[in-house]
């Protein structure tokens, strides 16, 4: 079988869905595979490095003939040219990638009548043996990484207290809200350059988690034993819950010299837990950065991929930080795609083995429908036929 890597075609992603270091494992899985020629170039990896590995360098339409198309953001992912993109998938083929199918089910119900098999990696579950597989775990460290450095670019103050002849410059203070992935990952990089942190998140149970870091875990009393979803992940509130936890916020957010706001529910808005009144009550040169502005922001002002000023505060609407990222981020996702092609291939051939619920939890179309419960549940569609 043969696997195919296009170069991205979205607007400024720069990432690759494999690295010449992941080619020797699809090898021995029994594949061979075909790059199109530059699609590594953004990421720092050239034609050649792909080549000195066992890769063949092909042309945009070879990789998009493959049996197995690999992708960082397709369909729904890619909203500019995915849908063009899929129209170069062959009959039969199977695409794995990156397709915000909870958000974007529409985008997979139009490719699925070409008889494409789509398997979602942003769908597969959060377990144990799952990750190695996690990818939206994998972007979320570097994108709480890169938050903090955005902040200490814009930041008219420097992170560490630093003691000098001149005198002494206290340290910033940063409040991280929400102790995931890319919270945790802020977290330890505010800490490394220095700066005071404070982090909360409705899960009481990350509360250890956060002080294993260095920071101080902000408690507000507000019930949230319903927090957490089986996988791990912080479950929606309803908008009672999130006025109250606003108004018993708004003390913290005043007091830090940044706020990084991680908050995101897959497939859904992103809750709005800073609002206007707060940003404004903030000292003039502080900043905001929300990794959720994606979803929509978790900050009241923010606006998708724009920077703005509110009252001398600056709040950034980061889109896509991974990619800005790419070499690492192109890494970390190959290792994920490739660990996830392990078990999808058997023996060089496809084994759909359904009974795996990785594979049954991230498999969105199939045969010419759209076979997912969620996503038949958000178009209208009656369950599938088993």
């Amino acid at each position: 079988m043969l696997v195919g890597i296009p170069q991205e075609s979205l607007a400024g992603e720069r990432r690759v869905a494999i690295v010449p270091g992941n080619i020797a494992a699809l090898k021995k899985l029994g594949l061979d595979v075909v790059v199109e020629s530059g699609a590594g170039l953004n990421s720092g990896f050239a034609d050649q490095a792909f080549a000195d590995k066992g890769a063949r360098i092909g042309s945009r339409a070879e990789a998009f003939a493959a049996d197995i198309v690999l992708q960082v953001r397709a369909l729904g992912a890619n909203e500019t040219a995915g849908s063009a993109d899929a129209e170069m998938l062959r009959p039969g083929a199977t695409l794995v990638c990156q397709c915000e199918p909870l958000s974007q089910p529409q985008a997979i119900a139009a490719a699925a009548p070409r008889g494409v098999t789509i398997f979602a990696l942003e769908l597969v579950p959060r377990i144990t043996r799952a990750q190695a597989m996690d990818v939206l775990s994998s972007m979320a460290m570097l994108a709480g990484y890169k938050a903090v450095l955005l902040a200490a670019d814009r930041l008219p103050k420097m992170m560490p207290m630093m003691i000098t002849a001149a005198g002494t410059v206290a340290p910033a203070k940063v409040f991280v809200i929400g102790a995931g992935v890319a919270g945790l990952q802020a977290i330890a990089t505010a800490r490394r350059l220095g700066a005071v942190v404070e982090a909360y998140d409705v899960r009481p149970a990350v509360k250890e988690q956060v002080e294993s870091l260095g920071a101080k875990f902000v408690e507000l009393p507000l019930t949230t034993a319903d927090a957490q979803d089986k996988g791990g992940y912080a479950k929606a509130q309803d908008e009672d819950f999130y006025r109250r936890q606003r108004e018993v916020m708004t003390k913290v957010v005043a007091a830090s010299d940044v706020v990084i706001t991680t908050a995101a529910v897959p497939g859904k808005q992103a809750p709005i837990l800073v609002t206007r009144d707060m940003v404004t009550g903030m000292r003039p040169g502080a900043v905001v950065i929300d990794l959720a502005a994606e979803r929509g922001g978790n900050c009241e002002c923010t606006r998708p991929g724009e920077i703005i000023d509110v009252g001398g505060v600056a709040v950034v609407g980061p889109l896509n930080l991974a990619t800005t990222l790419p070499a690492d981020a192109s890494a970390l996702y190959g290792k994920n795609v490739t660990t996830f092609l392990a078990l999808l291939v058997k023996n060089g051939a496809l084994n759909i083995n359904l009974e795996d619920e990785i594979l049954r939890e991230s498999l969105v179309a199939r045969e010419g429908q759209v076979v997912h419960p969620r996503l038949r549940e958000s178009l209208g569609l009656a369950p599938a036929v088993k």
